[in-house]
């Protein structure tokens, strides 16, 4: 069966969608555009989208090195699993606009976003990047030097949950300004409540992959990816301990604003 479109015409459903607001009216595209809604691994404007790159053209300031981890990541088998740089970008611009100096990562990948954030940060500023993989992030250490910022970056290769256990056990709750949430997503909601407790009040959660390319409209029985971010999802709809705002922007990304 197909979603209903509440009454509004089916242009105008497919207008949306396209321009990336349907979140805004009530997911209103659904089922029947899958294609324009939730395509490719950049949400709801398409990848090869002249619209998306229309916002790349003229929105994207990304600094020469973060531009060459970029395109070094992208010949990787798993490219895809990198942030998108205009997503990076903002997460760059709310680290500046709250003046952080701490802030954590779960999930490392290449390091662009831990590259991001610390060219931001000011020079006694850090990253505590969490991930299990030190493989991948090999690859963006050379550039985190080149760029002058490897200092900045704390690199803690085992399981996030035990990193984020240790800096809570090392009297280190709320002293955190910025958390970014990008690894497995069964463990999305341990990780929430434990940057939750990190932050300090006005601090900011970002959550990547909010969306997981569509699943979480109708998640099934065995994706337990996509279980534990709908689940997340609905949960941070009702938390009265933070303001939230779910953008159509990558694969999507809630901003959680502790209060």
């Amino acid at each position: 069966s197909k979603m209903p479109f509440l009454g509004v015409p089916k242009e105008v459903a497919v207008g949306t969608a396209m321009l990336g607001v349907a979140f805004a009216t009530g997911m209103l595209a659904g089922k029947r555009y899958p294609s324009l809604v939730f395509g490719t691994p950049s949400g709801m404007i398409g990848k090869n989208s002249p619209l998306r790159q229309y916002i790349l053209d003229h929105s994207l300031r990304e600094h020469p090195i973060l531009k060459k981890l970029r395109l070094l990541t992208a010949d990787h088998p798993w490219g895809r699993m990198m942030v998108s740089c205009e997503q990076a970008q903002l997460m760059a611009n709310l680290v500046k606009l709250i003046k952080a100096k701490k802030v954590i990562e779960v999930g490392v990948f290449t390091g662009y976003n831990a590259l991001n954030m610390a060219l931001v940060l000011p020079d006694d500023g850090r990253v505590i990047a969490c991930d299990i993989n030190e493989d991948y992030a090999k690859i963006g250490r050379p550039l985190w030097k080149e760029a002058g910022v490897e200092h900045k970056i704390d690199l803690r290769i085992k399981p996030a949950i035990q990193t984020l256990d240790e800096l809570l056990a090392s009297g280190e709750a709320e002293t955190f300004d910025f958390a970014f949430i990008d690894a497995d997503k069964e463990n999305y909601n341990e990780y929430y409540e434990k940057c939750l407790r990190l932050i300090k009040k006005g601090g900011i959660i970002a959550i990547d992959n909010v969306f997981w390319n569509g699943k979480v409209l109708k998640p099934r029985k065995g994706d337990l990816a996509a279980q534990s971010i709908h689940r997340l999802n609905e949960k941070l709809l009702r938390d009265a301990r933070v303001n939230i705002s779910m953008l159509p922007m990558g694969d999507g990304v809630t901003l959680a604003f502790k209060l």
